[in-house]
């Protein structure tokens, strides 16, 4: 008889629940250093994230890796002061955070939904636009870019988000002089600004609106919110995969980084220390909107049936879809969606930034091959029927068998010979795709042989001025999990500022980190179906 082809999957809550996490909260509120800073203001808890010690923003240390994954170490949460209009941080160790550090920090965090509410609340009490609103006769919903820069002394600026407001149709019928628009909504003084052009710089709201379906303006969570799990995958007697898998609100990085992989396993043999997507931007042709550098912790909703296993992840018992599967921006879960198709698990999650959509999904077959995948989509809006790239950025941190002895091999096919050239990298290096000569990478074992192809996809693009590379092969650095930057819609600091890694240091027996690219242009006007999922394969050699 021949071995069960069904595939069984286990998966285990890992870390803090959102009770312990809850805890830490309420031990953050009321800590004296904090209340230092936020006693008498008016304020607001934004995020609250777990972190690995190598996650710690502003850690220069290059902290040695775990052998076993382990629980977040330490907290950081992010307020909002907007009495005296400025973000204070708080870092602490979990396992005693009454031993927190509070500081405060000039930077801009991104709005989480209890705030982007309090601004829809703002507008209803706006004497013109409060009562449409009221009346169901404009929509609000989240436009971009979500943090508008408005400067009132001294290079110094006024926490700002954006709401757009969108005339429902039969609304337009009762007034035809209802318009769409993007106001700002000015969190310090609590007041609307409206702009002559209906709306802020870097963006564009007018009666041509893009992408149905509207925002469904349902639930999300907020970031840090528990979901972590240990997922194992069996065929009969044989363990094919083990790994942690992180929902998008609980990810690494400065703005998150979809689903987040760690310690990933083969048939018992390390394959990955950590797979993610740190960076995400998008530029418009002429710059009619944006750029904006994008954020991958914010989970939209998904449609999926099947059985809560932890938070944040579901078995379906079909496959889950997403918007676009079905089209529309509604679903029933919010989270990651786990199921089997064919040969393959499937782990899939919506995201949202601002009114992008868009896919988190990494795929494993029983053979051994890993692809990670990226899809683009929106809401209603007035910015993407104009013709733009995105460009998301994959993190590889592959440790073959164990993390050091590791090398990487480029491949180029000769056309006149039909053979294959392997050339070792011995340095770290910026590298293009080349679909001429079919180039791919090897990454292997130096000690066994043992190894996995980075293949591109066929439909990855092309680097440009903005998307400004395609491979990075780099040393490993815990402190380079992504370039530092958060949500932005400045030119210079939108674009991936990945090249200041590349330092010539070794890599030749050395902890190997793959930084990929994919590059979707997506313009309406052409006429072209074009697929709106991009991504490489991951394959093994000799395992």
């Amino acid at each position: 008889m021949g071995l069960s082809r069904e595939l069984i999957i286990d998966v285990v809550p890992f870390g803090l629940d959102q009770e312990a996490i809850n805890k830490i909260k309420s031990i953050c509120d009321d800590h004296p250093s904090i209340q230092s800073y936020l006693r008498g203001t008016r304020n607001l808890l934004l995020s609250l994230e777990l972190l690995d010690p190598e996650d710690i923003p502003g850690s220069q240390l290059n902290n040695p890796k775990n052998s076993q994954p382990r629980p977040p170490s330490d907290f950081l949460a992010t307020y909002y002061d907007y009495t005296n209009n400025r973000t204070v941080i708080a870092t602490g160790p979990i396992h005693n955070p009454g031993h927190l550090k509070a500081y405060q920090l000039d930077t801009q965090p991104l709005p989480s939904i209890e705030e982007f509410e309090l601004a829809i609340n703002i507008v209803r009490d706006h004497p013109e636009l409060g009562s449409f609103i009221q009346e169901n006769l404009l929509y609000p919903y989240r436009a971009m870019p979500a943090i508008i820069d408005t400067e009132v002394r001294n290079n110094r600026f006024e926490r700002t988000l954006a709401v757009g407001l969108l005339p429902l149709e039969e609304a337009q019928e009762v007034n035809g002089e209802l318009l769409h628009q993007i106001v700002g909504v000015n969190m310090i003084k609590r007041e609307v600004i409206i702009y002559e052009t209906g709306a802020p710089p870097s963006s564009t709201a007018s009666v041509q609106i893009c992408q149905p379906p509207p925002d469904a303006h349902q639930p999300t969570v907020r970031r840090g919110t528990a979901g972590q799990v240990q997922i194992k995958v069996s065929q009969g007697n044989t363990e094919l995969w083990s790994f942690l898998a992180v929902r998008p609100a609980a990810s690494s990085g400065i703005v998150g980084s979809g689903i987040e992989l760690r310690d990933v396993m083969y048939r018992g043999k390390k394959v990955l220390s950590r797979a993610h997507v740190p960076i995400l931007n998008v530029r418009y042709v002429n710059d009619v909107c944006g750029p904006y550098r994008d954020w991958q912790w914010q989970e939209g909703s998904i449609e999926a049936i099947g059985t809560d296993i932890a938070p944040g992840f579901r078995m379906c018992s079909i496959p889950a879809r997403t918007i676009l599967d079905n089209g529309t921006d509604t679903g029933n879960y919010l989270g990651v969606g786990i199921y089997t198709e064919g040969e393959e698990m499937v782990l899939v999650s919506e995201l949202e930034a601002g009114w992008y959509r868009y896919i988190s999904e990494w795929r494993f077959h029983n053979d051994g091959t890993i692809r990670p995948r990226f899809g683009f989509s929106a809401v209603a809006n007035s910015c993407t029927c104009n013709p733009h790239i995105h460009h998301v950025y994959w993190r590889l941190d592959f440790d073959i068998r164990e993390a050091n002895n590791n090398l990487i091999q480029e491949i180029n096919d000769q056309i006149s010979t039909g053979t294959s050239i392997f050339r070792t990298i011995n340095y770290e290096i910026k590298r293009t795709r080349d679909t001429f000569h079919n180039r791919k990478w090897l990454v292997s074992n130096k000690l066994t042989g043992e190894g996995y192809y980075l293949v591109p996809g066929k439909d990855d693009g092309k680097a440009d001025s903005f998307g400004v590379g395609d491979v990075w092969l780099l040393s490993y650095h815990s402190n380079e999990l992504d370039d530092g930057q958060g949500f932005t819609s400045n030119l210079d600091k939108a674009r991936a500022n990945l090249d200041k890694f590349v330092n010539s240091e070794n890599i030749n027996g050395r902890d190997i980190v793959v930084w990929y690219s994919a590059h979707f242009v997506h313009d309406e006007s052409s006429g072209e179906e074009v697929p709106h999922i991009l991504g490489p394969e991951l394959k093994p050699r000799n395992w």
